[in-house]
């Protein structure tokens, strides 16, 4: 089987696995720019573009086009994206909230017991425009393969 065949045939999972790659690439290029190289920035979350809103946003519209927005396959895909972008953006952005104001806490506290506290990370969710982006970013490139394949 060729690469293209290969493609075609499993484009439902392809497609939005690249889109999640191309993404991510993105996301470290504009980390490594604003600060520097560092392996935590390729695994870590949050910042931008989303990589979670934009494998589940490339799924749903390419489910969407293949099967139809009225089919079964779309309606659980576009749910399962809702849940998931709301989480990126909202309870992972208090999860963030939560670890700032916790480690200025602890900071606070006397040398003596501020040691034996760990430093929480602060990074866990999205900002709106994070989300945004990553939905828009994921929609183009879905729709370019879309392109590609036909």
């Amino acid at each position: 089987m060729e690469l293209i065949d290969y493609i075609i045939n499993y484009k439902f999972f392809v497609i939005p696995i690249a889109v999640l790659l191309i993404n991510q690439a993105i996301k470290i290029i504009i980390e490594i720019s604003k600060n520097g190289f560092s392996w935590s920035a390729i695994s870590s979350y949050g910042g931008m573009p989303s990589s979670h809103t934009s494998i589940v946003t490339s799924l749903a519209v390419i489910i969407g086009y293949y099967q139809g927005l009225a089919s079964v396959e779309f309606a659980i895909a576009f749910i399962l994206a809702g849940l998931i972008i709301r989480d990126a953006a909202g309870i992972r952005g208090q999860i963030t909230n939560h670890s700032q104001t916790i480690n200025k806490l602890i900071k606070e506290l006397p040398d003596e017991q501020e040691y034996k506290f760990p430093v929480l990370g602060e990074r866990f969710g999205h900002k709106t425009i994070e989300v945004v982006i990553g939905i828009i970013l994921s929609i183009a490139l879905t729709i370019i393969a879309i392109w590609l394949l036909s």
